[in-house]
């Protein structure tokens, strides 16, 4: 079992580096993520990958261990809703104003985890080229876990993955058979590209966005955390734009920078003094 003093280390060690806010009662999920991380770096059990973290650890260790207490849950289409507003309402305007201005609509899909949410967004654009009267749509897909990134960009699903959301139409025009289940196709895959990015980090200051996705994340983060990620989110968004985030989830008490649109609109929020332009809309 992990010593209390271990357990406050490495919570500490979570939340500096990630983010992640550990909290009490969680020894389960170390003892059972990071014994495979001990092995990998040659330690005899937890206590000694501890022994090496309060040393002087290298980099890659810290991030290995930081990956693996990561938790990529994710599915094709996951909530439905969110989508359903995203194809009816915020593509198109976002293709309307950027049309105008000479450039992309820019989404960014934050804690993109193993690529099923950007990849959902990239089959929906496919099929609303038409619609969008031959606007661009960038799709910039981003996430703390380099292993989670490497498997987005290979696009490869199981039969259990594939079965989770993914209507069969789109698994039959979009997918191909692969040793290890199925595999996205290029046309689909090229339409996002993948960065590494540490939401704790300054964002890149070129960016600017029409559309935001950071759903089911922040929930692991403390309320002054939320809120800084929040907020610096909010610089990004352009005028018109929204912010998606998970559907339990909420500003309230936490920000003012972005105010949730009421009605069934999937958990989006926008900067206050757009709210009447997505209200007529919702």
């Amino acid at each position: 079992m992990i010593s209390p003093d271990d357990y406050t280390f490495i919570s500490d060690l979570l939340k500096k580096q990630s983010g992640l806010a550990l909290g009490p009662g969680k020894e389960y999920l170390l003892e059972s993520r990071l014994p495979s991380v001990a092995v990998t770096y040659g330690h005899e059990d937890i206590g000694a990958l501890m022994t090496a973290l309060r040393a002087m650890p290298s980099k890659q260790l810290v991030k290995h261990v930081c990956d693996a207490m990561t938790t990529n849950e994710t599915m094709f289409f996951r909530d439905g809703k969110p989508f359903v507003t995203l194809e009816k309402e915020l593509l198109p305007a976002a293709a309307k104003r950027a049309k105008a201005l000479g450039r992309p609509v820019r989404l960014w899909c934050a804690a993109s985890s193993t690529g099923q949410e950007p990849y959902t967004i990239a089959m929906i654009v496919a099929q609303m080229e038409a619609q969008l009267g031959g606007a661009r749509v960038d799709i910039t897909a981003t996430d703390y876990s380099s292993a989670a990134l490497a498997r987005a960009k290979a696009g490869v699903y199981n039969q259990f993955e594939v079965q989770r959301g993914l209507p069969v139409q789109l698994l039959m025009k979009h997918f191909k058979p692969h040793p290890e289940g199925f595999e996205l196709s290029a046309d689909i895959r090229n339409r996002v590209t993948y960065q590494e990015i540490n939401l704790l980090d300054p964002f890149p200051v070129s960016w600017q966005f029409d559309i935001i996705f950071c759903r089911n994340v922040l929930i692991y983060f403390d309320v002054p955390t939320k809120k800084d990620i929040i907020d610096r989110m909010a610089r990004l968004l352009t005028p018109g734009g929204g912010l998606f985030l998970g559907g339990t989830e909420s500003t309230l008490g936490i920000t003012e920078s972005v105010v949730r649109v009421t009605g069934n609109a999937g958990g989006l929020f926008c900067k206050p003094g757009d709210i009447q332009h997505h209200l007529a809309a919702a």
